[in-house]
């Protein structure tokens, strides 16, 4: 079943939206109260519907998930609210005391909800990454602007403090050209053992023929799937690279203003069809833009070990060296900048991402640290400039607390929904990079060979990797 029957079947074919409203919920409708809808609250889903509802210009009008104990606490919060377990029949009942609707399910159900909520003219905020395949990534992103409706991925951390001053570093020519880019998490959400042998009574509290959803049908095996490990497999999540690279690819992908790939190429284990390599390294070459070379390469490193050893990544192991000699007054960014730069002495962080330019690096830990600045393998001192960037573009100060600057995000969603502020990652831009992290998880279905995209066609020149670009909806 293709996603246009999936819709018919919904309820949402040609026929379906004569009854809806002809107005396109987007920007120019303003309104006093955002009714929302939370499909998924379990885990993250939770977080999102607390982080969401702490806007006090939000009503939480229906919950929804599988889990009817994720339901019922989200439920206690809440108990206004209507509660579903099939965010199909959730839609159609409630289409008109519904403005907004979030989906905080796992990867697989992403498009299938929010092209539904969104075919009713709802305001969407997705959790990332925005899809599972990359023909539901376009097909968001045109629904999204032919409709003009508000929407934002939950990428979180790209309304923080750290990661917009990084942007700006990065377009102010800080480090000059960027000709490389290297991004890593030692994270693993990959699989690299069998499928698991024969099945197991099904929970109570979960209703699995939902929770699989359009994805094929498969037996119930526990601690495989729900609630968790989901992520490690080929059809419901995205890998490490789908959860913690859209995070870590966001702000290098955002400053340096890319499009998609022209080439990928995924160093790892040989499919066995299943689960995600627990190990990948992922290297893409990207058209140029007005803040790179001529072309990008930007490498990926996941699992145990993460990044691979690198003459880019070397840090220097002497102290903070200043541009200069004056006494400064510090401010906070600058107090953090030093501190942060000296407890990372010869050491990379956990996580993170380093810029290669024509004139220096920048490291840019992940998350609430400062980006730092790194010439000729010495620490060079840029509070001046961080001071300058944060004082012409209002970024306030570096906050670190995550339970404070969380909800910014899902805030900025709410008040574009209200009329009052416009998204910073909505499907337009999400879409983009999204489609770049996937390319990367295709790849890994063909270790150590060069894939070719074509951007106009949506194609791979490889026959064989177009298959994994779509699937198809199973009637549930």
């Amino acid at each position: 079943m293709n996603k246009r029957e999936f819709l018919k079947i919904s309820g949402l074919g040609t026929a379906g939206l004569a009854l809806l409203p002809t107005f396109s919920w987007g920007r120019e409708k303003y309104i006093e109260k955002l009714r929302t809808a939370h499909i998924g609250v379990g885990n993250m889903g939770f977080e999102d519907l607390k982080a969401i509802s702490s806007h006090k210009k939000v009503e939480v009008a229906a919950l929804c998930d599988v889990d009817s104990i994720y339901l019922e606490k989200a439920h206690k919060l809440y108990p206004n609210a209507k509660v579903y377990r099939d965010y199909r029949l959730m839609l159609k009942e409630m289409k008109d005391q519904i403005d907004a609707v979030i989906v905080s399910t796992p990867d697989h159900t992403h498009a299938p909800a929010s092209l539904m909520a969104m075919e009713m003219n709802k305001a969407v905020y997705c959790q990332k990454p925005l899809t599972h395949h990359v023909s539901e990534a376009r097909a968001m992103k045109k629904l999204a602007s032919d409709k003009n409706l508000v929407t934002q991925m939950g990428i979180q951390v790209h309304s923080f403090y750290d990661y917009k001053l990084a942007t700006l570093l990065i377009q102010s020519g800080i480090i000059g050209k960027v000709h490389r880019v290297h991004a890593w998490s030692p994270k693993n959400w990959g699989y690299d053992g069998n499928p698991p042998e024969g099945s197991d009574s099904i929970p109570e509290n979960l209703d699995w023929n939902l929770w699989l959803g359009t994805a094929k049908k498969r037996l119930y095996k526990e601690g495989y799937y729900h609630p968790m490990n989901w992520r490690k497999l080929l059809d419901y999540g995205c890998g490490t690279l789908g959860d913690m690279g859209v995070h870590i690819f966001d702000t290098p992908y955002n400053a340096l203003q890319l499009d998609v790939p022209f080439t990928v190429k995924t160093e790892c284990r040989t499919p066995n069809n299943y689960g995600f390599p627990e190990n990948n390294t992922v290297t893409y070459e990207f058209p140029g833009t007005k803040f790179t070379g001529k072309t990008l390469t930007w490498i990926w490193y996941d699992g145990k070990g993460a990044p691979n050893e690198h003459k880019d990544l070397i840090l220097p192991d002497s102290k903070v060296k200043s541009t200069d000699n004056k006494t400064t007054e510090q401010s906070i960014e600058e107090k953090v900048s030093l501190e942060t730069q000296a407890a990372a002495e010869g050491q990379l962080p956990d996580q993170g991402a380093m810029f290669v330019g024509d004139k220096g690096r920048l490291l840019l830990p992940h998350f609430m640290q400062l980006p730092k600045k790194i010439v000729s393998n010495k620490y060079v001192d840029i509070s001046k400039e961080i001071q300058h960037l944060s004082k012409k573009h209002s970024l306030g100060e570096p906050i670190r607390n995550y339970e404070s600057e969380g909800p910014k995000h899902y805030h900025q969603f709410v008040d574009a929904c209200l009329g009052k502020d416009e998204c910073s990652a909505p499907f337009s831009y999400a879409a983009r990079l999204t489609e770049t992290i996937l390319l990367g998880v295709i790849a890994g279905r063909f270790p150590n060979k060069t894939l070719h995209w074509n951007n106009k066609t949506a194609k791979f020149s490889e026959e064989e990797a177009n298959q994994f670009l779509d699937s198809t909806y199973r009637n549930f």
